[in-house]
């Protein structure tokens, strides 16, 4: 038997209890000991009923998790061939991250980079797929779905001072969820066409199969026109990976950018001002870019005042619920895009197609897949071990590690706004 974190309909209601160890039930499976796991605000969904509807029954929560193979299914041997790599090369006794959904890597989802939406997509911690606050968890379609640190080691880190074998565990659980998350939202932002005039200094439409007319009346552009001016809804630890990924991505263009990172609850802007101030130190202080924290009526005065009323380019959504939206689309400029990375229910988009068509305002939503970021978010955690590597630091995205006997006071502190990102020992 093993020990488990489980939750229980409707809400609110966190058990540790017993329960078997899982088994190899198909040929693709592997078995993963849980060294690590990871309490993220997506499990808060799930903890408040948000899904009550959709999700009756019990089930065995968390889909961050790192941790060793202890066991394999048939399909993993050296003579594999025409499936993804790791078929041929994960052995029992190696490391691993697990994004948190499954993906097998084969179908066309998975092939052109669209993991999340592979045909075999199924989330870690719900009814069907059960999660990694435990100490031991089935991994389906695994050969797909898991990073070996092996693998990683040999082919990405030859370019960084670091080496995966000296990062902590802790660091290495933010490569399951949040910090490729951040980082597709703010790749996302940085990518969409309507961004790209404030980054190149070029107007509207770019492209290879676009020509560029000299008619001799164009106006060019003002100083005001290159700032690329962006908001950032929600600091939780989402949010903070958000924020260190666009400085990351803008300080390397060398663009002139105004970001402000919101949040109602203090003790986060705190957290993210800190690290701002840490990141900012460690480049040329000639750096054209602003960061300012704020709370969600002094941040539309902010965006304002920067902007003489125009509003943010891109505006990351990072939170997940139609209050935040609708900010968004506060702030957000006519011909502006709002990316939404957050989890979200039931409820209708806080707006008319009529509002987004009198805007021009391009709305993207939708889950990050892990496995496509994952070498931009390895980068960045290699880069930023100043903030990633510590756990209990002023700017330290991961606040503390728990046992599994303080489980349920972990979920209701982190709901309340008690405490940041939690990750839990499985044998504590």
């Amino acid at each position: 038997m093993q020990s488990v974190v489980r939750w229980y309909p409707p809400a609110y209601d966190i058990r540790v209890e017993e329960a078997p160890i899982p088994k190899v039930e198909h040929p693709d499976d592997a078995i993963v000991k849980v060294k690590l796991a990871g309490l993220c605000g997506s499990d808060l969904h799930l903890y408040r009923g948000t899904d009550s509807e959709r999700v009756t029954e019990p089930f065995i929560c968390g889909h961050e998790f790192t941790g060793e193979v202890v066991a394999l299914g048939a399909n993993f041997h050296p003579g594999s061939t025409g499936r993804p790599p790791l078929y041929s090369t994960l052995k029992v006794g190696d490391k691993v991250v697990s994004p948190f959904t499954v993906s097998c890597g084969e179908c066309h989802y998975c092939r052109v980079g669209f993991t999340c939406r592979c045909v075999e997509s199924r989330l870690f911690g719900t009814p069907h797929t059960p999660g990694g606050q435990a100490q031991y968890v089935r991994i389906p379609r695994a050969g797909g779905t898991l990073y070996s640190l092996e693998e990683i080691s040999i082919h990405v880190v030859q370019e960084t001072e670091h080496t995966i074998g000296k990062l902590a565990d802790s660091s290495l659980l933010l490569l399951c969820d949040i910090l490729p998350t951040g980082v597709f939202a703010a790749f996302q932002a940085l990518n969409h066409p309507k961004t790209q005039p404030m980054l190149t200094s070029r107007p509207y439409p770019q492209g290879p199969e676009v020509s560029v007319l000299d008619d001799g009346v164009s106006v060019p552009f003002k100083t005001e026109d290159k700032i690329l001016t962006i908001a950032i809804v929600g600091l939780g630890p989402v949010g903070v990976c958000a924020c260190i990924a666009l400085l990351d991505l803008l300080y390397a263009r060398n663009v002139e950018f105004r970001i402000v990172a919101i949040d109602p609850t203090e003790v986060r802007r705190k957290k993210v001002g800190a690290i701002y101030a840490k990141i900012s130190g460690t480049y040329d202080k000639q750096s054209n870019g602003h960061l300012e924290v704020s709370d969600i009526a002094a941040s539309k005065d902010i965006v304002a005042k920067w902007t003489e009323g125009i509003g943010c380019n891109s505006v990351l959504e990072v939170v997940g619920n139609t209050s935040a939206l609708s900010l968004a689309y506060e702030l957000v400029r006519p011909f502006g895009c709002i990316t939404s990375v957050g989890v979200h229910a039931g409820r209708q988009v806080p707006y008319t197609g009529r509002e987004l068509y009198d805007k021009n305002v391009s709305l993207d939503f939708g889950r990050c897949p892990v496995r496509a970021m994952f070498p931009m978010a390895l980068g960045l955690l290699l880069r930023r071990q100043d903030v990633f590597g510590e756990v209990g630091g002023e700017t330290s995205l991961v606040e503390k590690i728990v046992g599994f006997d303080v489980a349920a006071k972990a979920y209701d502190d982190f709901d309340k706004g008690r405490c940041g990102k939690l990750l839990f020992d499985p044998w504590m």
